[in-house]
């Protein structure tokens, strides 16, 4: 297998836990706070992680490496508070599919000035997963007939835009920390993120109760966390832009379960979108 295809086997991976992470996050939403099931899934990985890493003596890694992750781990847990926030403010379609656009942009644009540009159907393959994003991720709003979608404020675009540059950071900074022991890279993360999320529940309690979040917290860390360290591992053997769109594609995998678990089906969008996204992930593993 060439280096390409492997980061992106690694990335559909991490797109299909990070899929089911998501899934089972949001039924937890349902019952309980999004953020308070974030915040325990945080925590709770990052205790087995140092318990891991600890309890085997890895060596540690040089600061910088811990650094890079623990930078990504904090804003990117502020990033998704802030994604959070903009969902809550208007219709969610055009948000979530501008954050969804973004969180892959940041890294394949940063991956075109670092490593230059790729060969041409690497670059198709990365246009056609761009589209696919947008297609997967925008819903359009639903309406009763004879009402008026649901506009979606500029307030909410605006942190929905900041959240998917905050998504996307997140993944180059991962790549720059992926040199290093990726357990140890993982804990500093996740070490970081807990403090963020406990930060901004500080300073935003939820006013539902606080309870009935930690079995689905868990759930949804833990796969979480398996995501990241697929993605970790797709930056070593490929490019950027591959590994991080190929992983940007795990809305998908959260509309199948749905489809799969709620009956929750997909529009014909979202499917077109689905099947944009395999054409795309055969071109960037050539």
């Amino acid at each position: 297998m060439t280096s390409s295809g492997a980061a992106a086997g690694l990335g559909l991976m991490s797109a299909a836990t990070w899929g089911g992470s998501d899934f089972v996050g949001g039924v937890g939403a349902r019952r309980a706070p999004a953020l308070l099931v974030v915040a325990s899934g945080h925590i709770f990985s990052f205790l087995v992680l140092l318990a891991v890493c600890l309890g085997i003596r890895l060596a540690v890694p040089g600061p910088h490496y811990l650094f890079y992750a623990a930078l990504g781990g904090f804003e990117g847990s502020l990033a998704l508070a802030l994604f959070y926030r903009a969902l809550a403010m208007g219709a969610m379609g055009l948000t979530a599919a501008l954050t969804g656009l973004l969180t892959a942009l940041v890294p394949v644009t940063f991956s075109l000035f670092h490593d230059g540009l790729p060969n041409p159907l690497a670059a198709v393959g990365l246009a056609m997963g761009l589209a696919a994003i947008w297609l997967i991720t925008h819903a359009p709003a639903a309406k009763s007939p004879g009402m008026k979608p649901t506009a979606t404020p500029p307030a909410a675009l605006l942190l929905g835009a900041l959240a998917g540059v905050g998504f996307g950071t997140q993944l180059i900074l991962f790549k720059l920390a992926s040199g290093g022991g990726m357990l140890w890279v993982m804990t500093s993360a996740r070490a970081a993120g807990s403090l963020a999320m406990l930060l901004v529940l500080f300073a935003m309690p939820p006013k539902a109760p606080w309870r009935g979040f930690w079995l689905t917290g868990i759930a949804a860390g833990a796969l979480d966390t398996i995501g990241n360290l697929f993605y970790l591992q797709a930056t070593r053997f490929g490019r950027l832009d591959v590994s991080a769109l190929v992983c940007s594609l795990y809305p998908a995998g959260t509309i199948l379960l749905a489809a799969l678990v709620l009956r929750e089906w997909p529009t014909r969008r979202q499917m077109a979108g689905m099947g944009l996204a395999l054409a795309a992930v055969v071109l960037l593993s050539v």
